[in-house]
C-alpha cells in the first residue's frame, strides 16, 4: 500500500509539470528519498503510465487513457442524474438516444418498478420508423440520410398501428415541425404511448423521450412539454455531457 500512494503521489506531481520535470525535482517535491523515486519512475515508465524525454518525466498513455475514462465516466453520470431528476419529477420512465454512425442508440434509460420502461421486445435500431426515438431521430437528418437508414431499415409492421410503407414514413418526418414532441401511440408496444423531444447538440441528433401506459394517454402532451422545458433549461451544461 505505501509503494502505491508514492507512486499517485509521483503522478499526481508529474500532471503538474506540463513540460515535464527531473527526477530529483520530483523526488524533493514529493518528499521521497532519490532511490526510492527512481525505483517508483522507472517502474511507471514500464507501465505505460509515464514516459521518459531527455531527462524529464511525462505523463504516460496509460495515465491519459485513464483520464479519458474517468471524464467519459463522470458525463455519463451526469446525464444518469439528470435522468433519475425528471423520471421521478414526472413521473415516467425517460429514455436517452442518439443516432450515430447510422445507427439509432439508446444510450441511456431511466425507470422505477411503478414506472417501467417498454420492453425492446423488437430491436430498437431495426425498428426507428414505429416508436418515437426513431422518428424524432430520423426527423432531425436529412433526407438523403433518412432514405439510406430506411433502404438498411425498411418499415415493417410492428403492431396493428405502425405505420404501412418507406414512403408515409418520410412524408410523416417531413410534416413534423422542428423541435416540436414527437409522439406515438402504440406504434411499437400495444398498450403503450411515447413521447420524444428532438435535441442537437452540434452535429449529433439526439433525443430525450419519455413512456406512458395507453390508459394515461392524456398525461403524454404536457408530461412531454414539461420534459423539453426541463431539458432546456439544463442544456448549456448537459451539452458535452449528452455527446457521449
Amino acid at each position: 500500500m505505501g509503494s502505491v500512494q508514492r507512486a499517485m503521489r509521483l503522478l499526481e506531481c508529474v500532471a503538474e509539470h506540463e513540460c515535464g520535470a527531473p527526477a530529483k525535482q520530483l523526488a524533493r517535491e514529493t518528499g521521497l528519498a532519490l532511490p526510492t523515486a527512481y525505483h517508483l519512475l522507472r517502474t511507471l515508465v514500464h507501465e505505460g503510465y509515464l514516459r521518459r524525454d531527455k531527462g524529464l518525466f511525462f505523463l504516460g498513455e496509460a495515465a491519459e487513457r485513464l483520464s479519458s475514462t474517468g471524464a467519459a465516466q463522470k458525463r455519463r453520470s451526469t446525464v444518469v442524474d439528470a435522468l433519475a431528476h425528471w423520471r421521478d419529477s414526472i413521473g415516467v420512465p425517460v429514455y436517452y438516444a442518439v443516432y450515430r454512425d447510422g445507427e439509432i442508440e439508446v444510450m441511456c434509460v431511466s425507470d422505477t418498478p411503478g414506472n417501467p420502461a417498454v420492453e425492446e421486445w423488437a430491436d430498437f435500431r431495426e425498428t426507428g420508423h414505429a416508436h418515437a426515438i426513431g422518428q424524432c431521430l430520423l426527423s432531425q437528418l436529412d433526407v438523403e440520410a433518412r432514405r439510406d437508414h430506411l433502404s438498411r431499415y425498411p418499415v415493417q409492421s410492428i403492431t396493428p398501428y405502425t405505420v404501412r410503407d418507406n414512403l408515409t414514413l418520410l412524408r410523416r418526418l417531413e410534416r413534423m415541425r422542428r423541435m416540436r414532441p414527437v409522439t406515438e401511440r402504440q406504434e411499437y408496444a400495444l398498450g403503450t404511448v411515447c413521447a420524444a423531444i428532438p435535441i442537437t447538440v452540434g452535429t449529433t441528433a439526439a433525443t430525450m423521450a419519455l413512456s406512458l401506459p395507453v390508459h394515461q394517454e392524456d398525461r403524454l402532451l404536457l408530461a412531454a412539454q414539461r420534459l423539453q422545458s426541463e431539458v432546456g433549461r439544463k442544456l448549456g451544461s448537459l451539452a458535452l455531457s449528452i455527446s457521449i
